[in-house]
């Protein structure tokens, strides 16, 4: 499991949840969509952040203050940068990556479409990205939100997880799946 995979929990999922009210009853939920994919952004992107929030050696008030000045700069919504302080007051900084793909979960399945997260050898083009599309969404039935990432070592083909199911179709599982059949020959 590459370190982007996140394995969500009890807790991220009611945290996620409890944003996901707490946009829609104050009708913000767009602005707080953004915020999400803008603050998931800044996970993926900063290995700084996410050793931050795992630390147990880093206080929970500079925790505390480091998430909430991070969401001040990155000019999320106020209801998005006050649920952050609170996951990190609450001891569950660590939990901000899942509670984040959670949310985004939650949001999908309520617009009747889900997410499924594409990693390619090689970054897609708009056409393979629009065949993927089409051909997710015949498969499920429903739209499908792609999330793309590339990751070098698959040599060649893709992967594509949709919640708990797993698609490889990498050249990488394909030769290891024909070394293991050579050494049983």
């Amino acid at each position: 499991m590459s370190q982007s995979d996140v394995i969500t929990g009890e807790a991220p999922k009611r945290y996620a949840q409890a944003l996901l009210e707490l946009a829609e009853d104050a009708k913000s939920l767009k602005t707080v969509e953004k915020d999400v994919k803008t603050l998931k952004g800044i996970f993926a992107k900063s290995s700084d952040m996410t050793e931050m929030a795992n630390s147990p050696v880093i206080s929970l008030d500079d925790k505390v203050s480091a998430l909430t000045a991070i969401a001040k700069k990155a000019k999320l919504n106020a209801l998005t940068s006050q649920f952050v302080g609170t996951v990190a007051k609450n001891r569950r900084a660590a939990d901000i990556p899942a509670i984040l793909a959670s949310f985004e979960d939650m949001v999908a399945r309520r617009k009747g479409s889900q997410v499924a997260k594409v990693t390619s050898a090689q970054k897609l083009t708009a056409a393979q990205l629009t065949s993927l599309k089409s051909n997710l969404k015949k498969s499920l039935g429903r739209p499908v939100d792609v999330e793309t990432s590339v990751d070098p070592d698959l040599l060649g083909g893709f992967i594509v997880r949709i919640g708990s199911r797993l698609y490889d179709s990498s050249l990488k599982t394909k030769l290891e799946d024909l070394k293991i059949a050579l050494k049983e020959a």
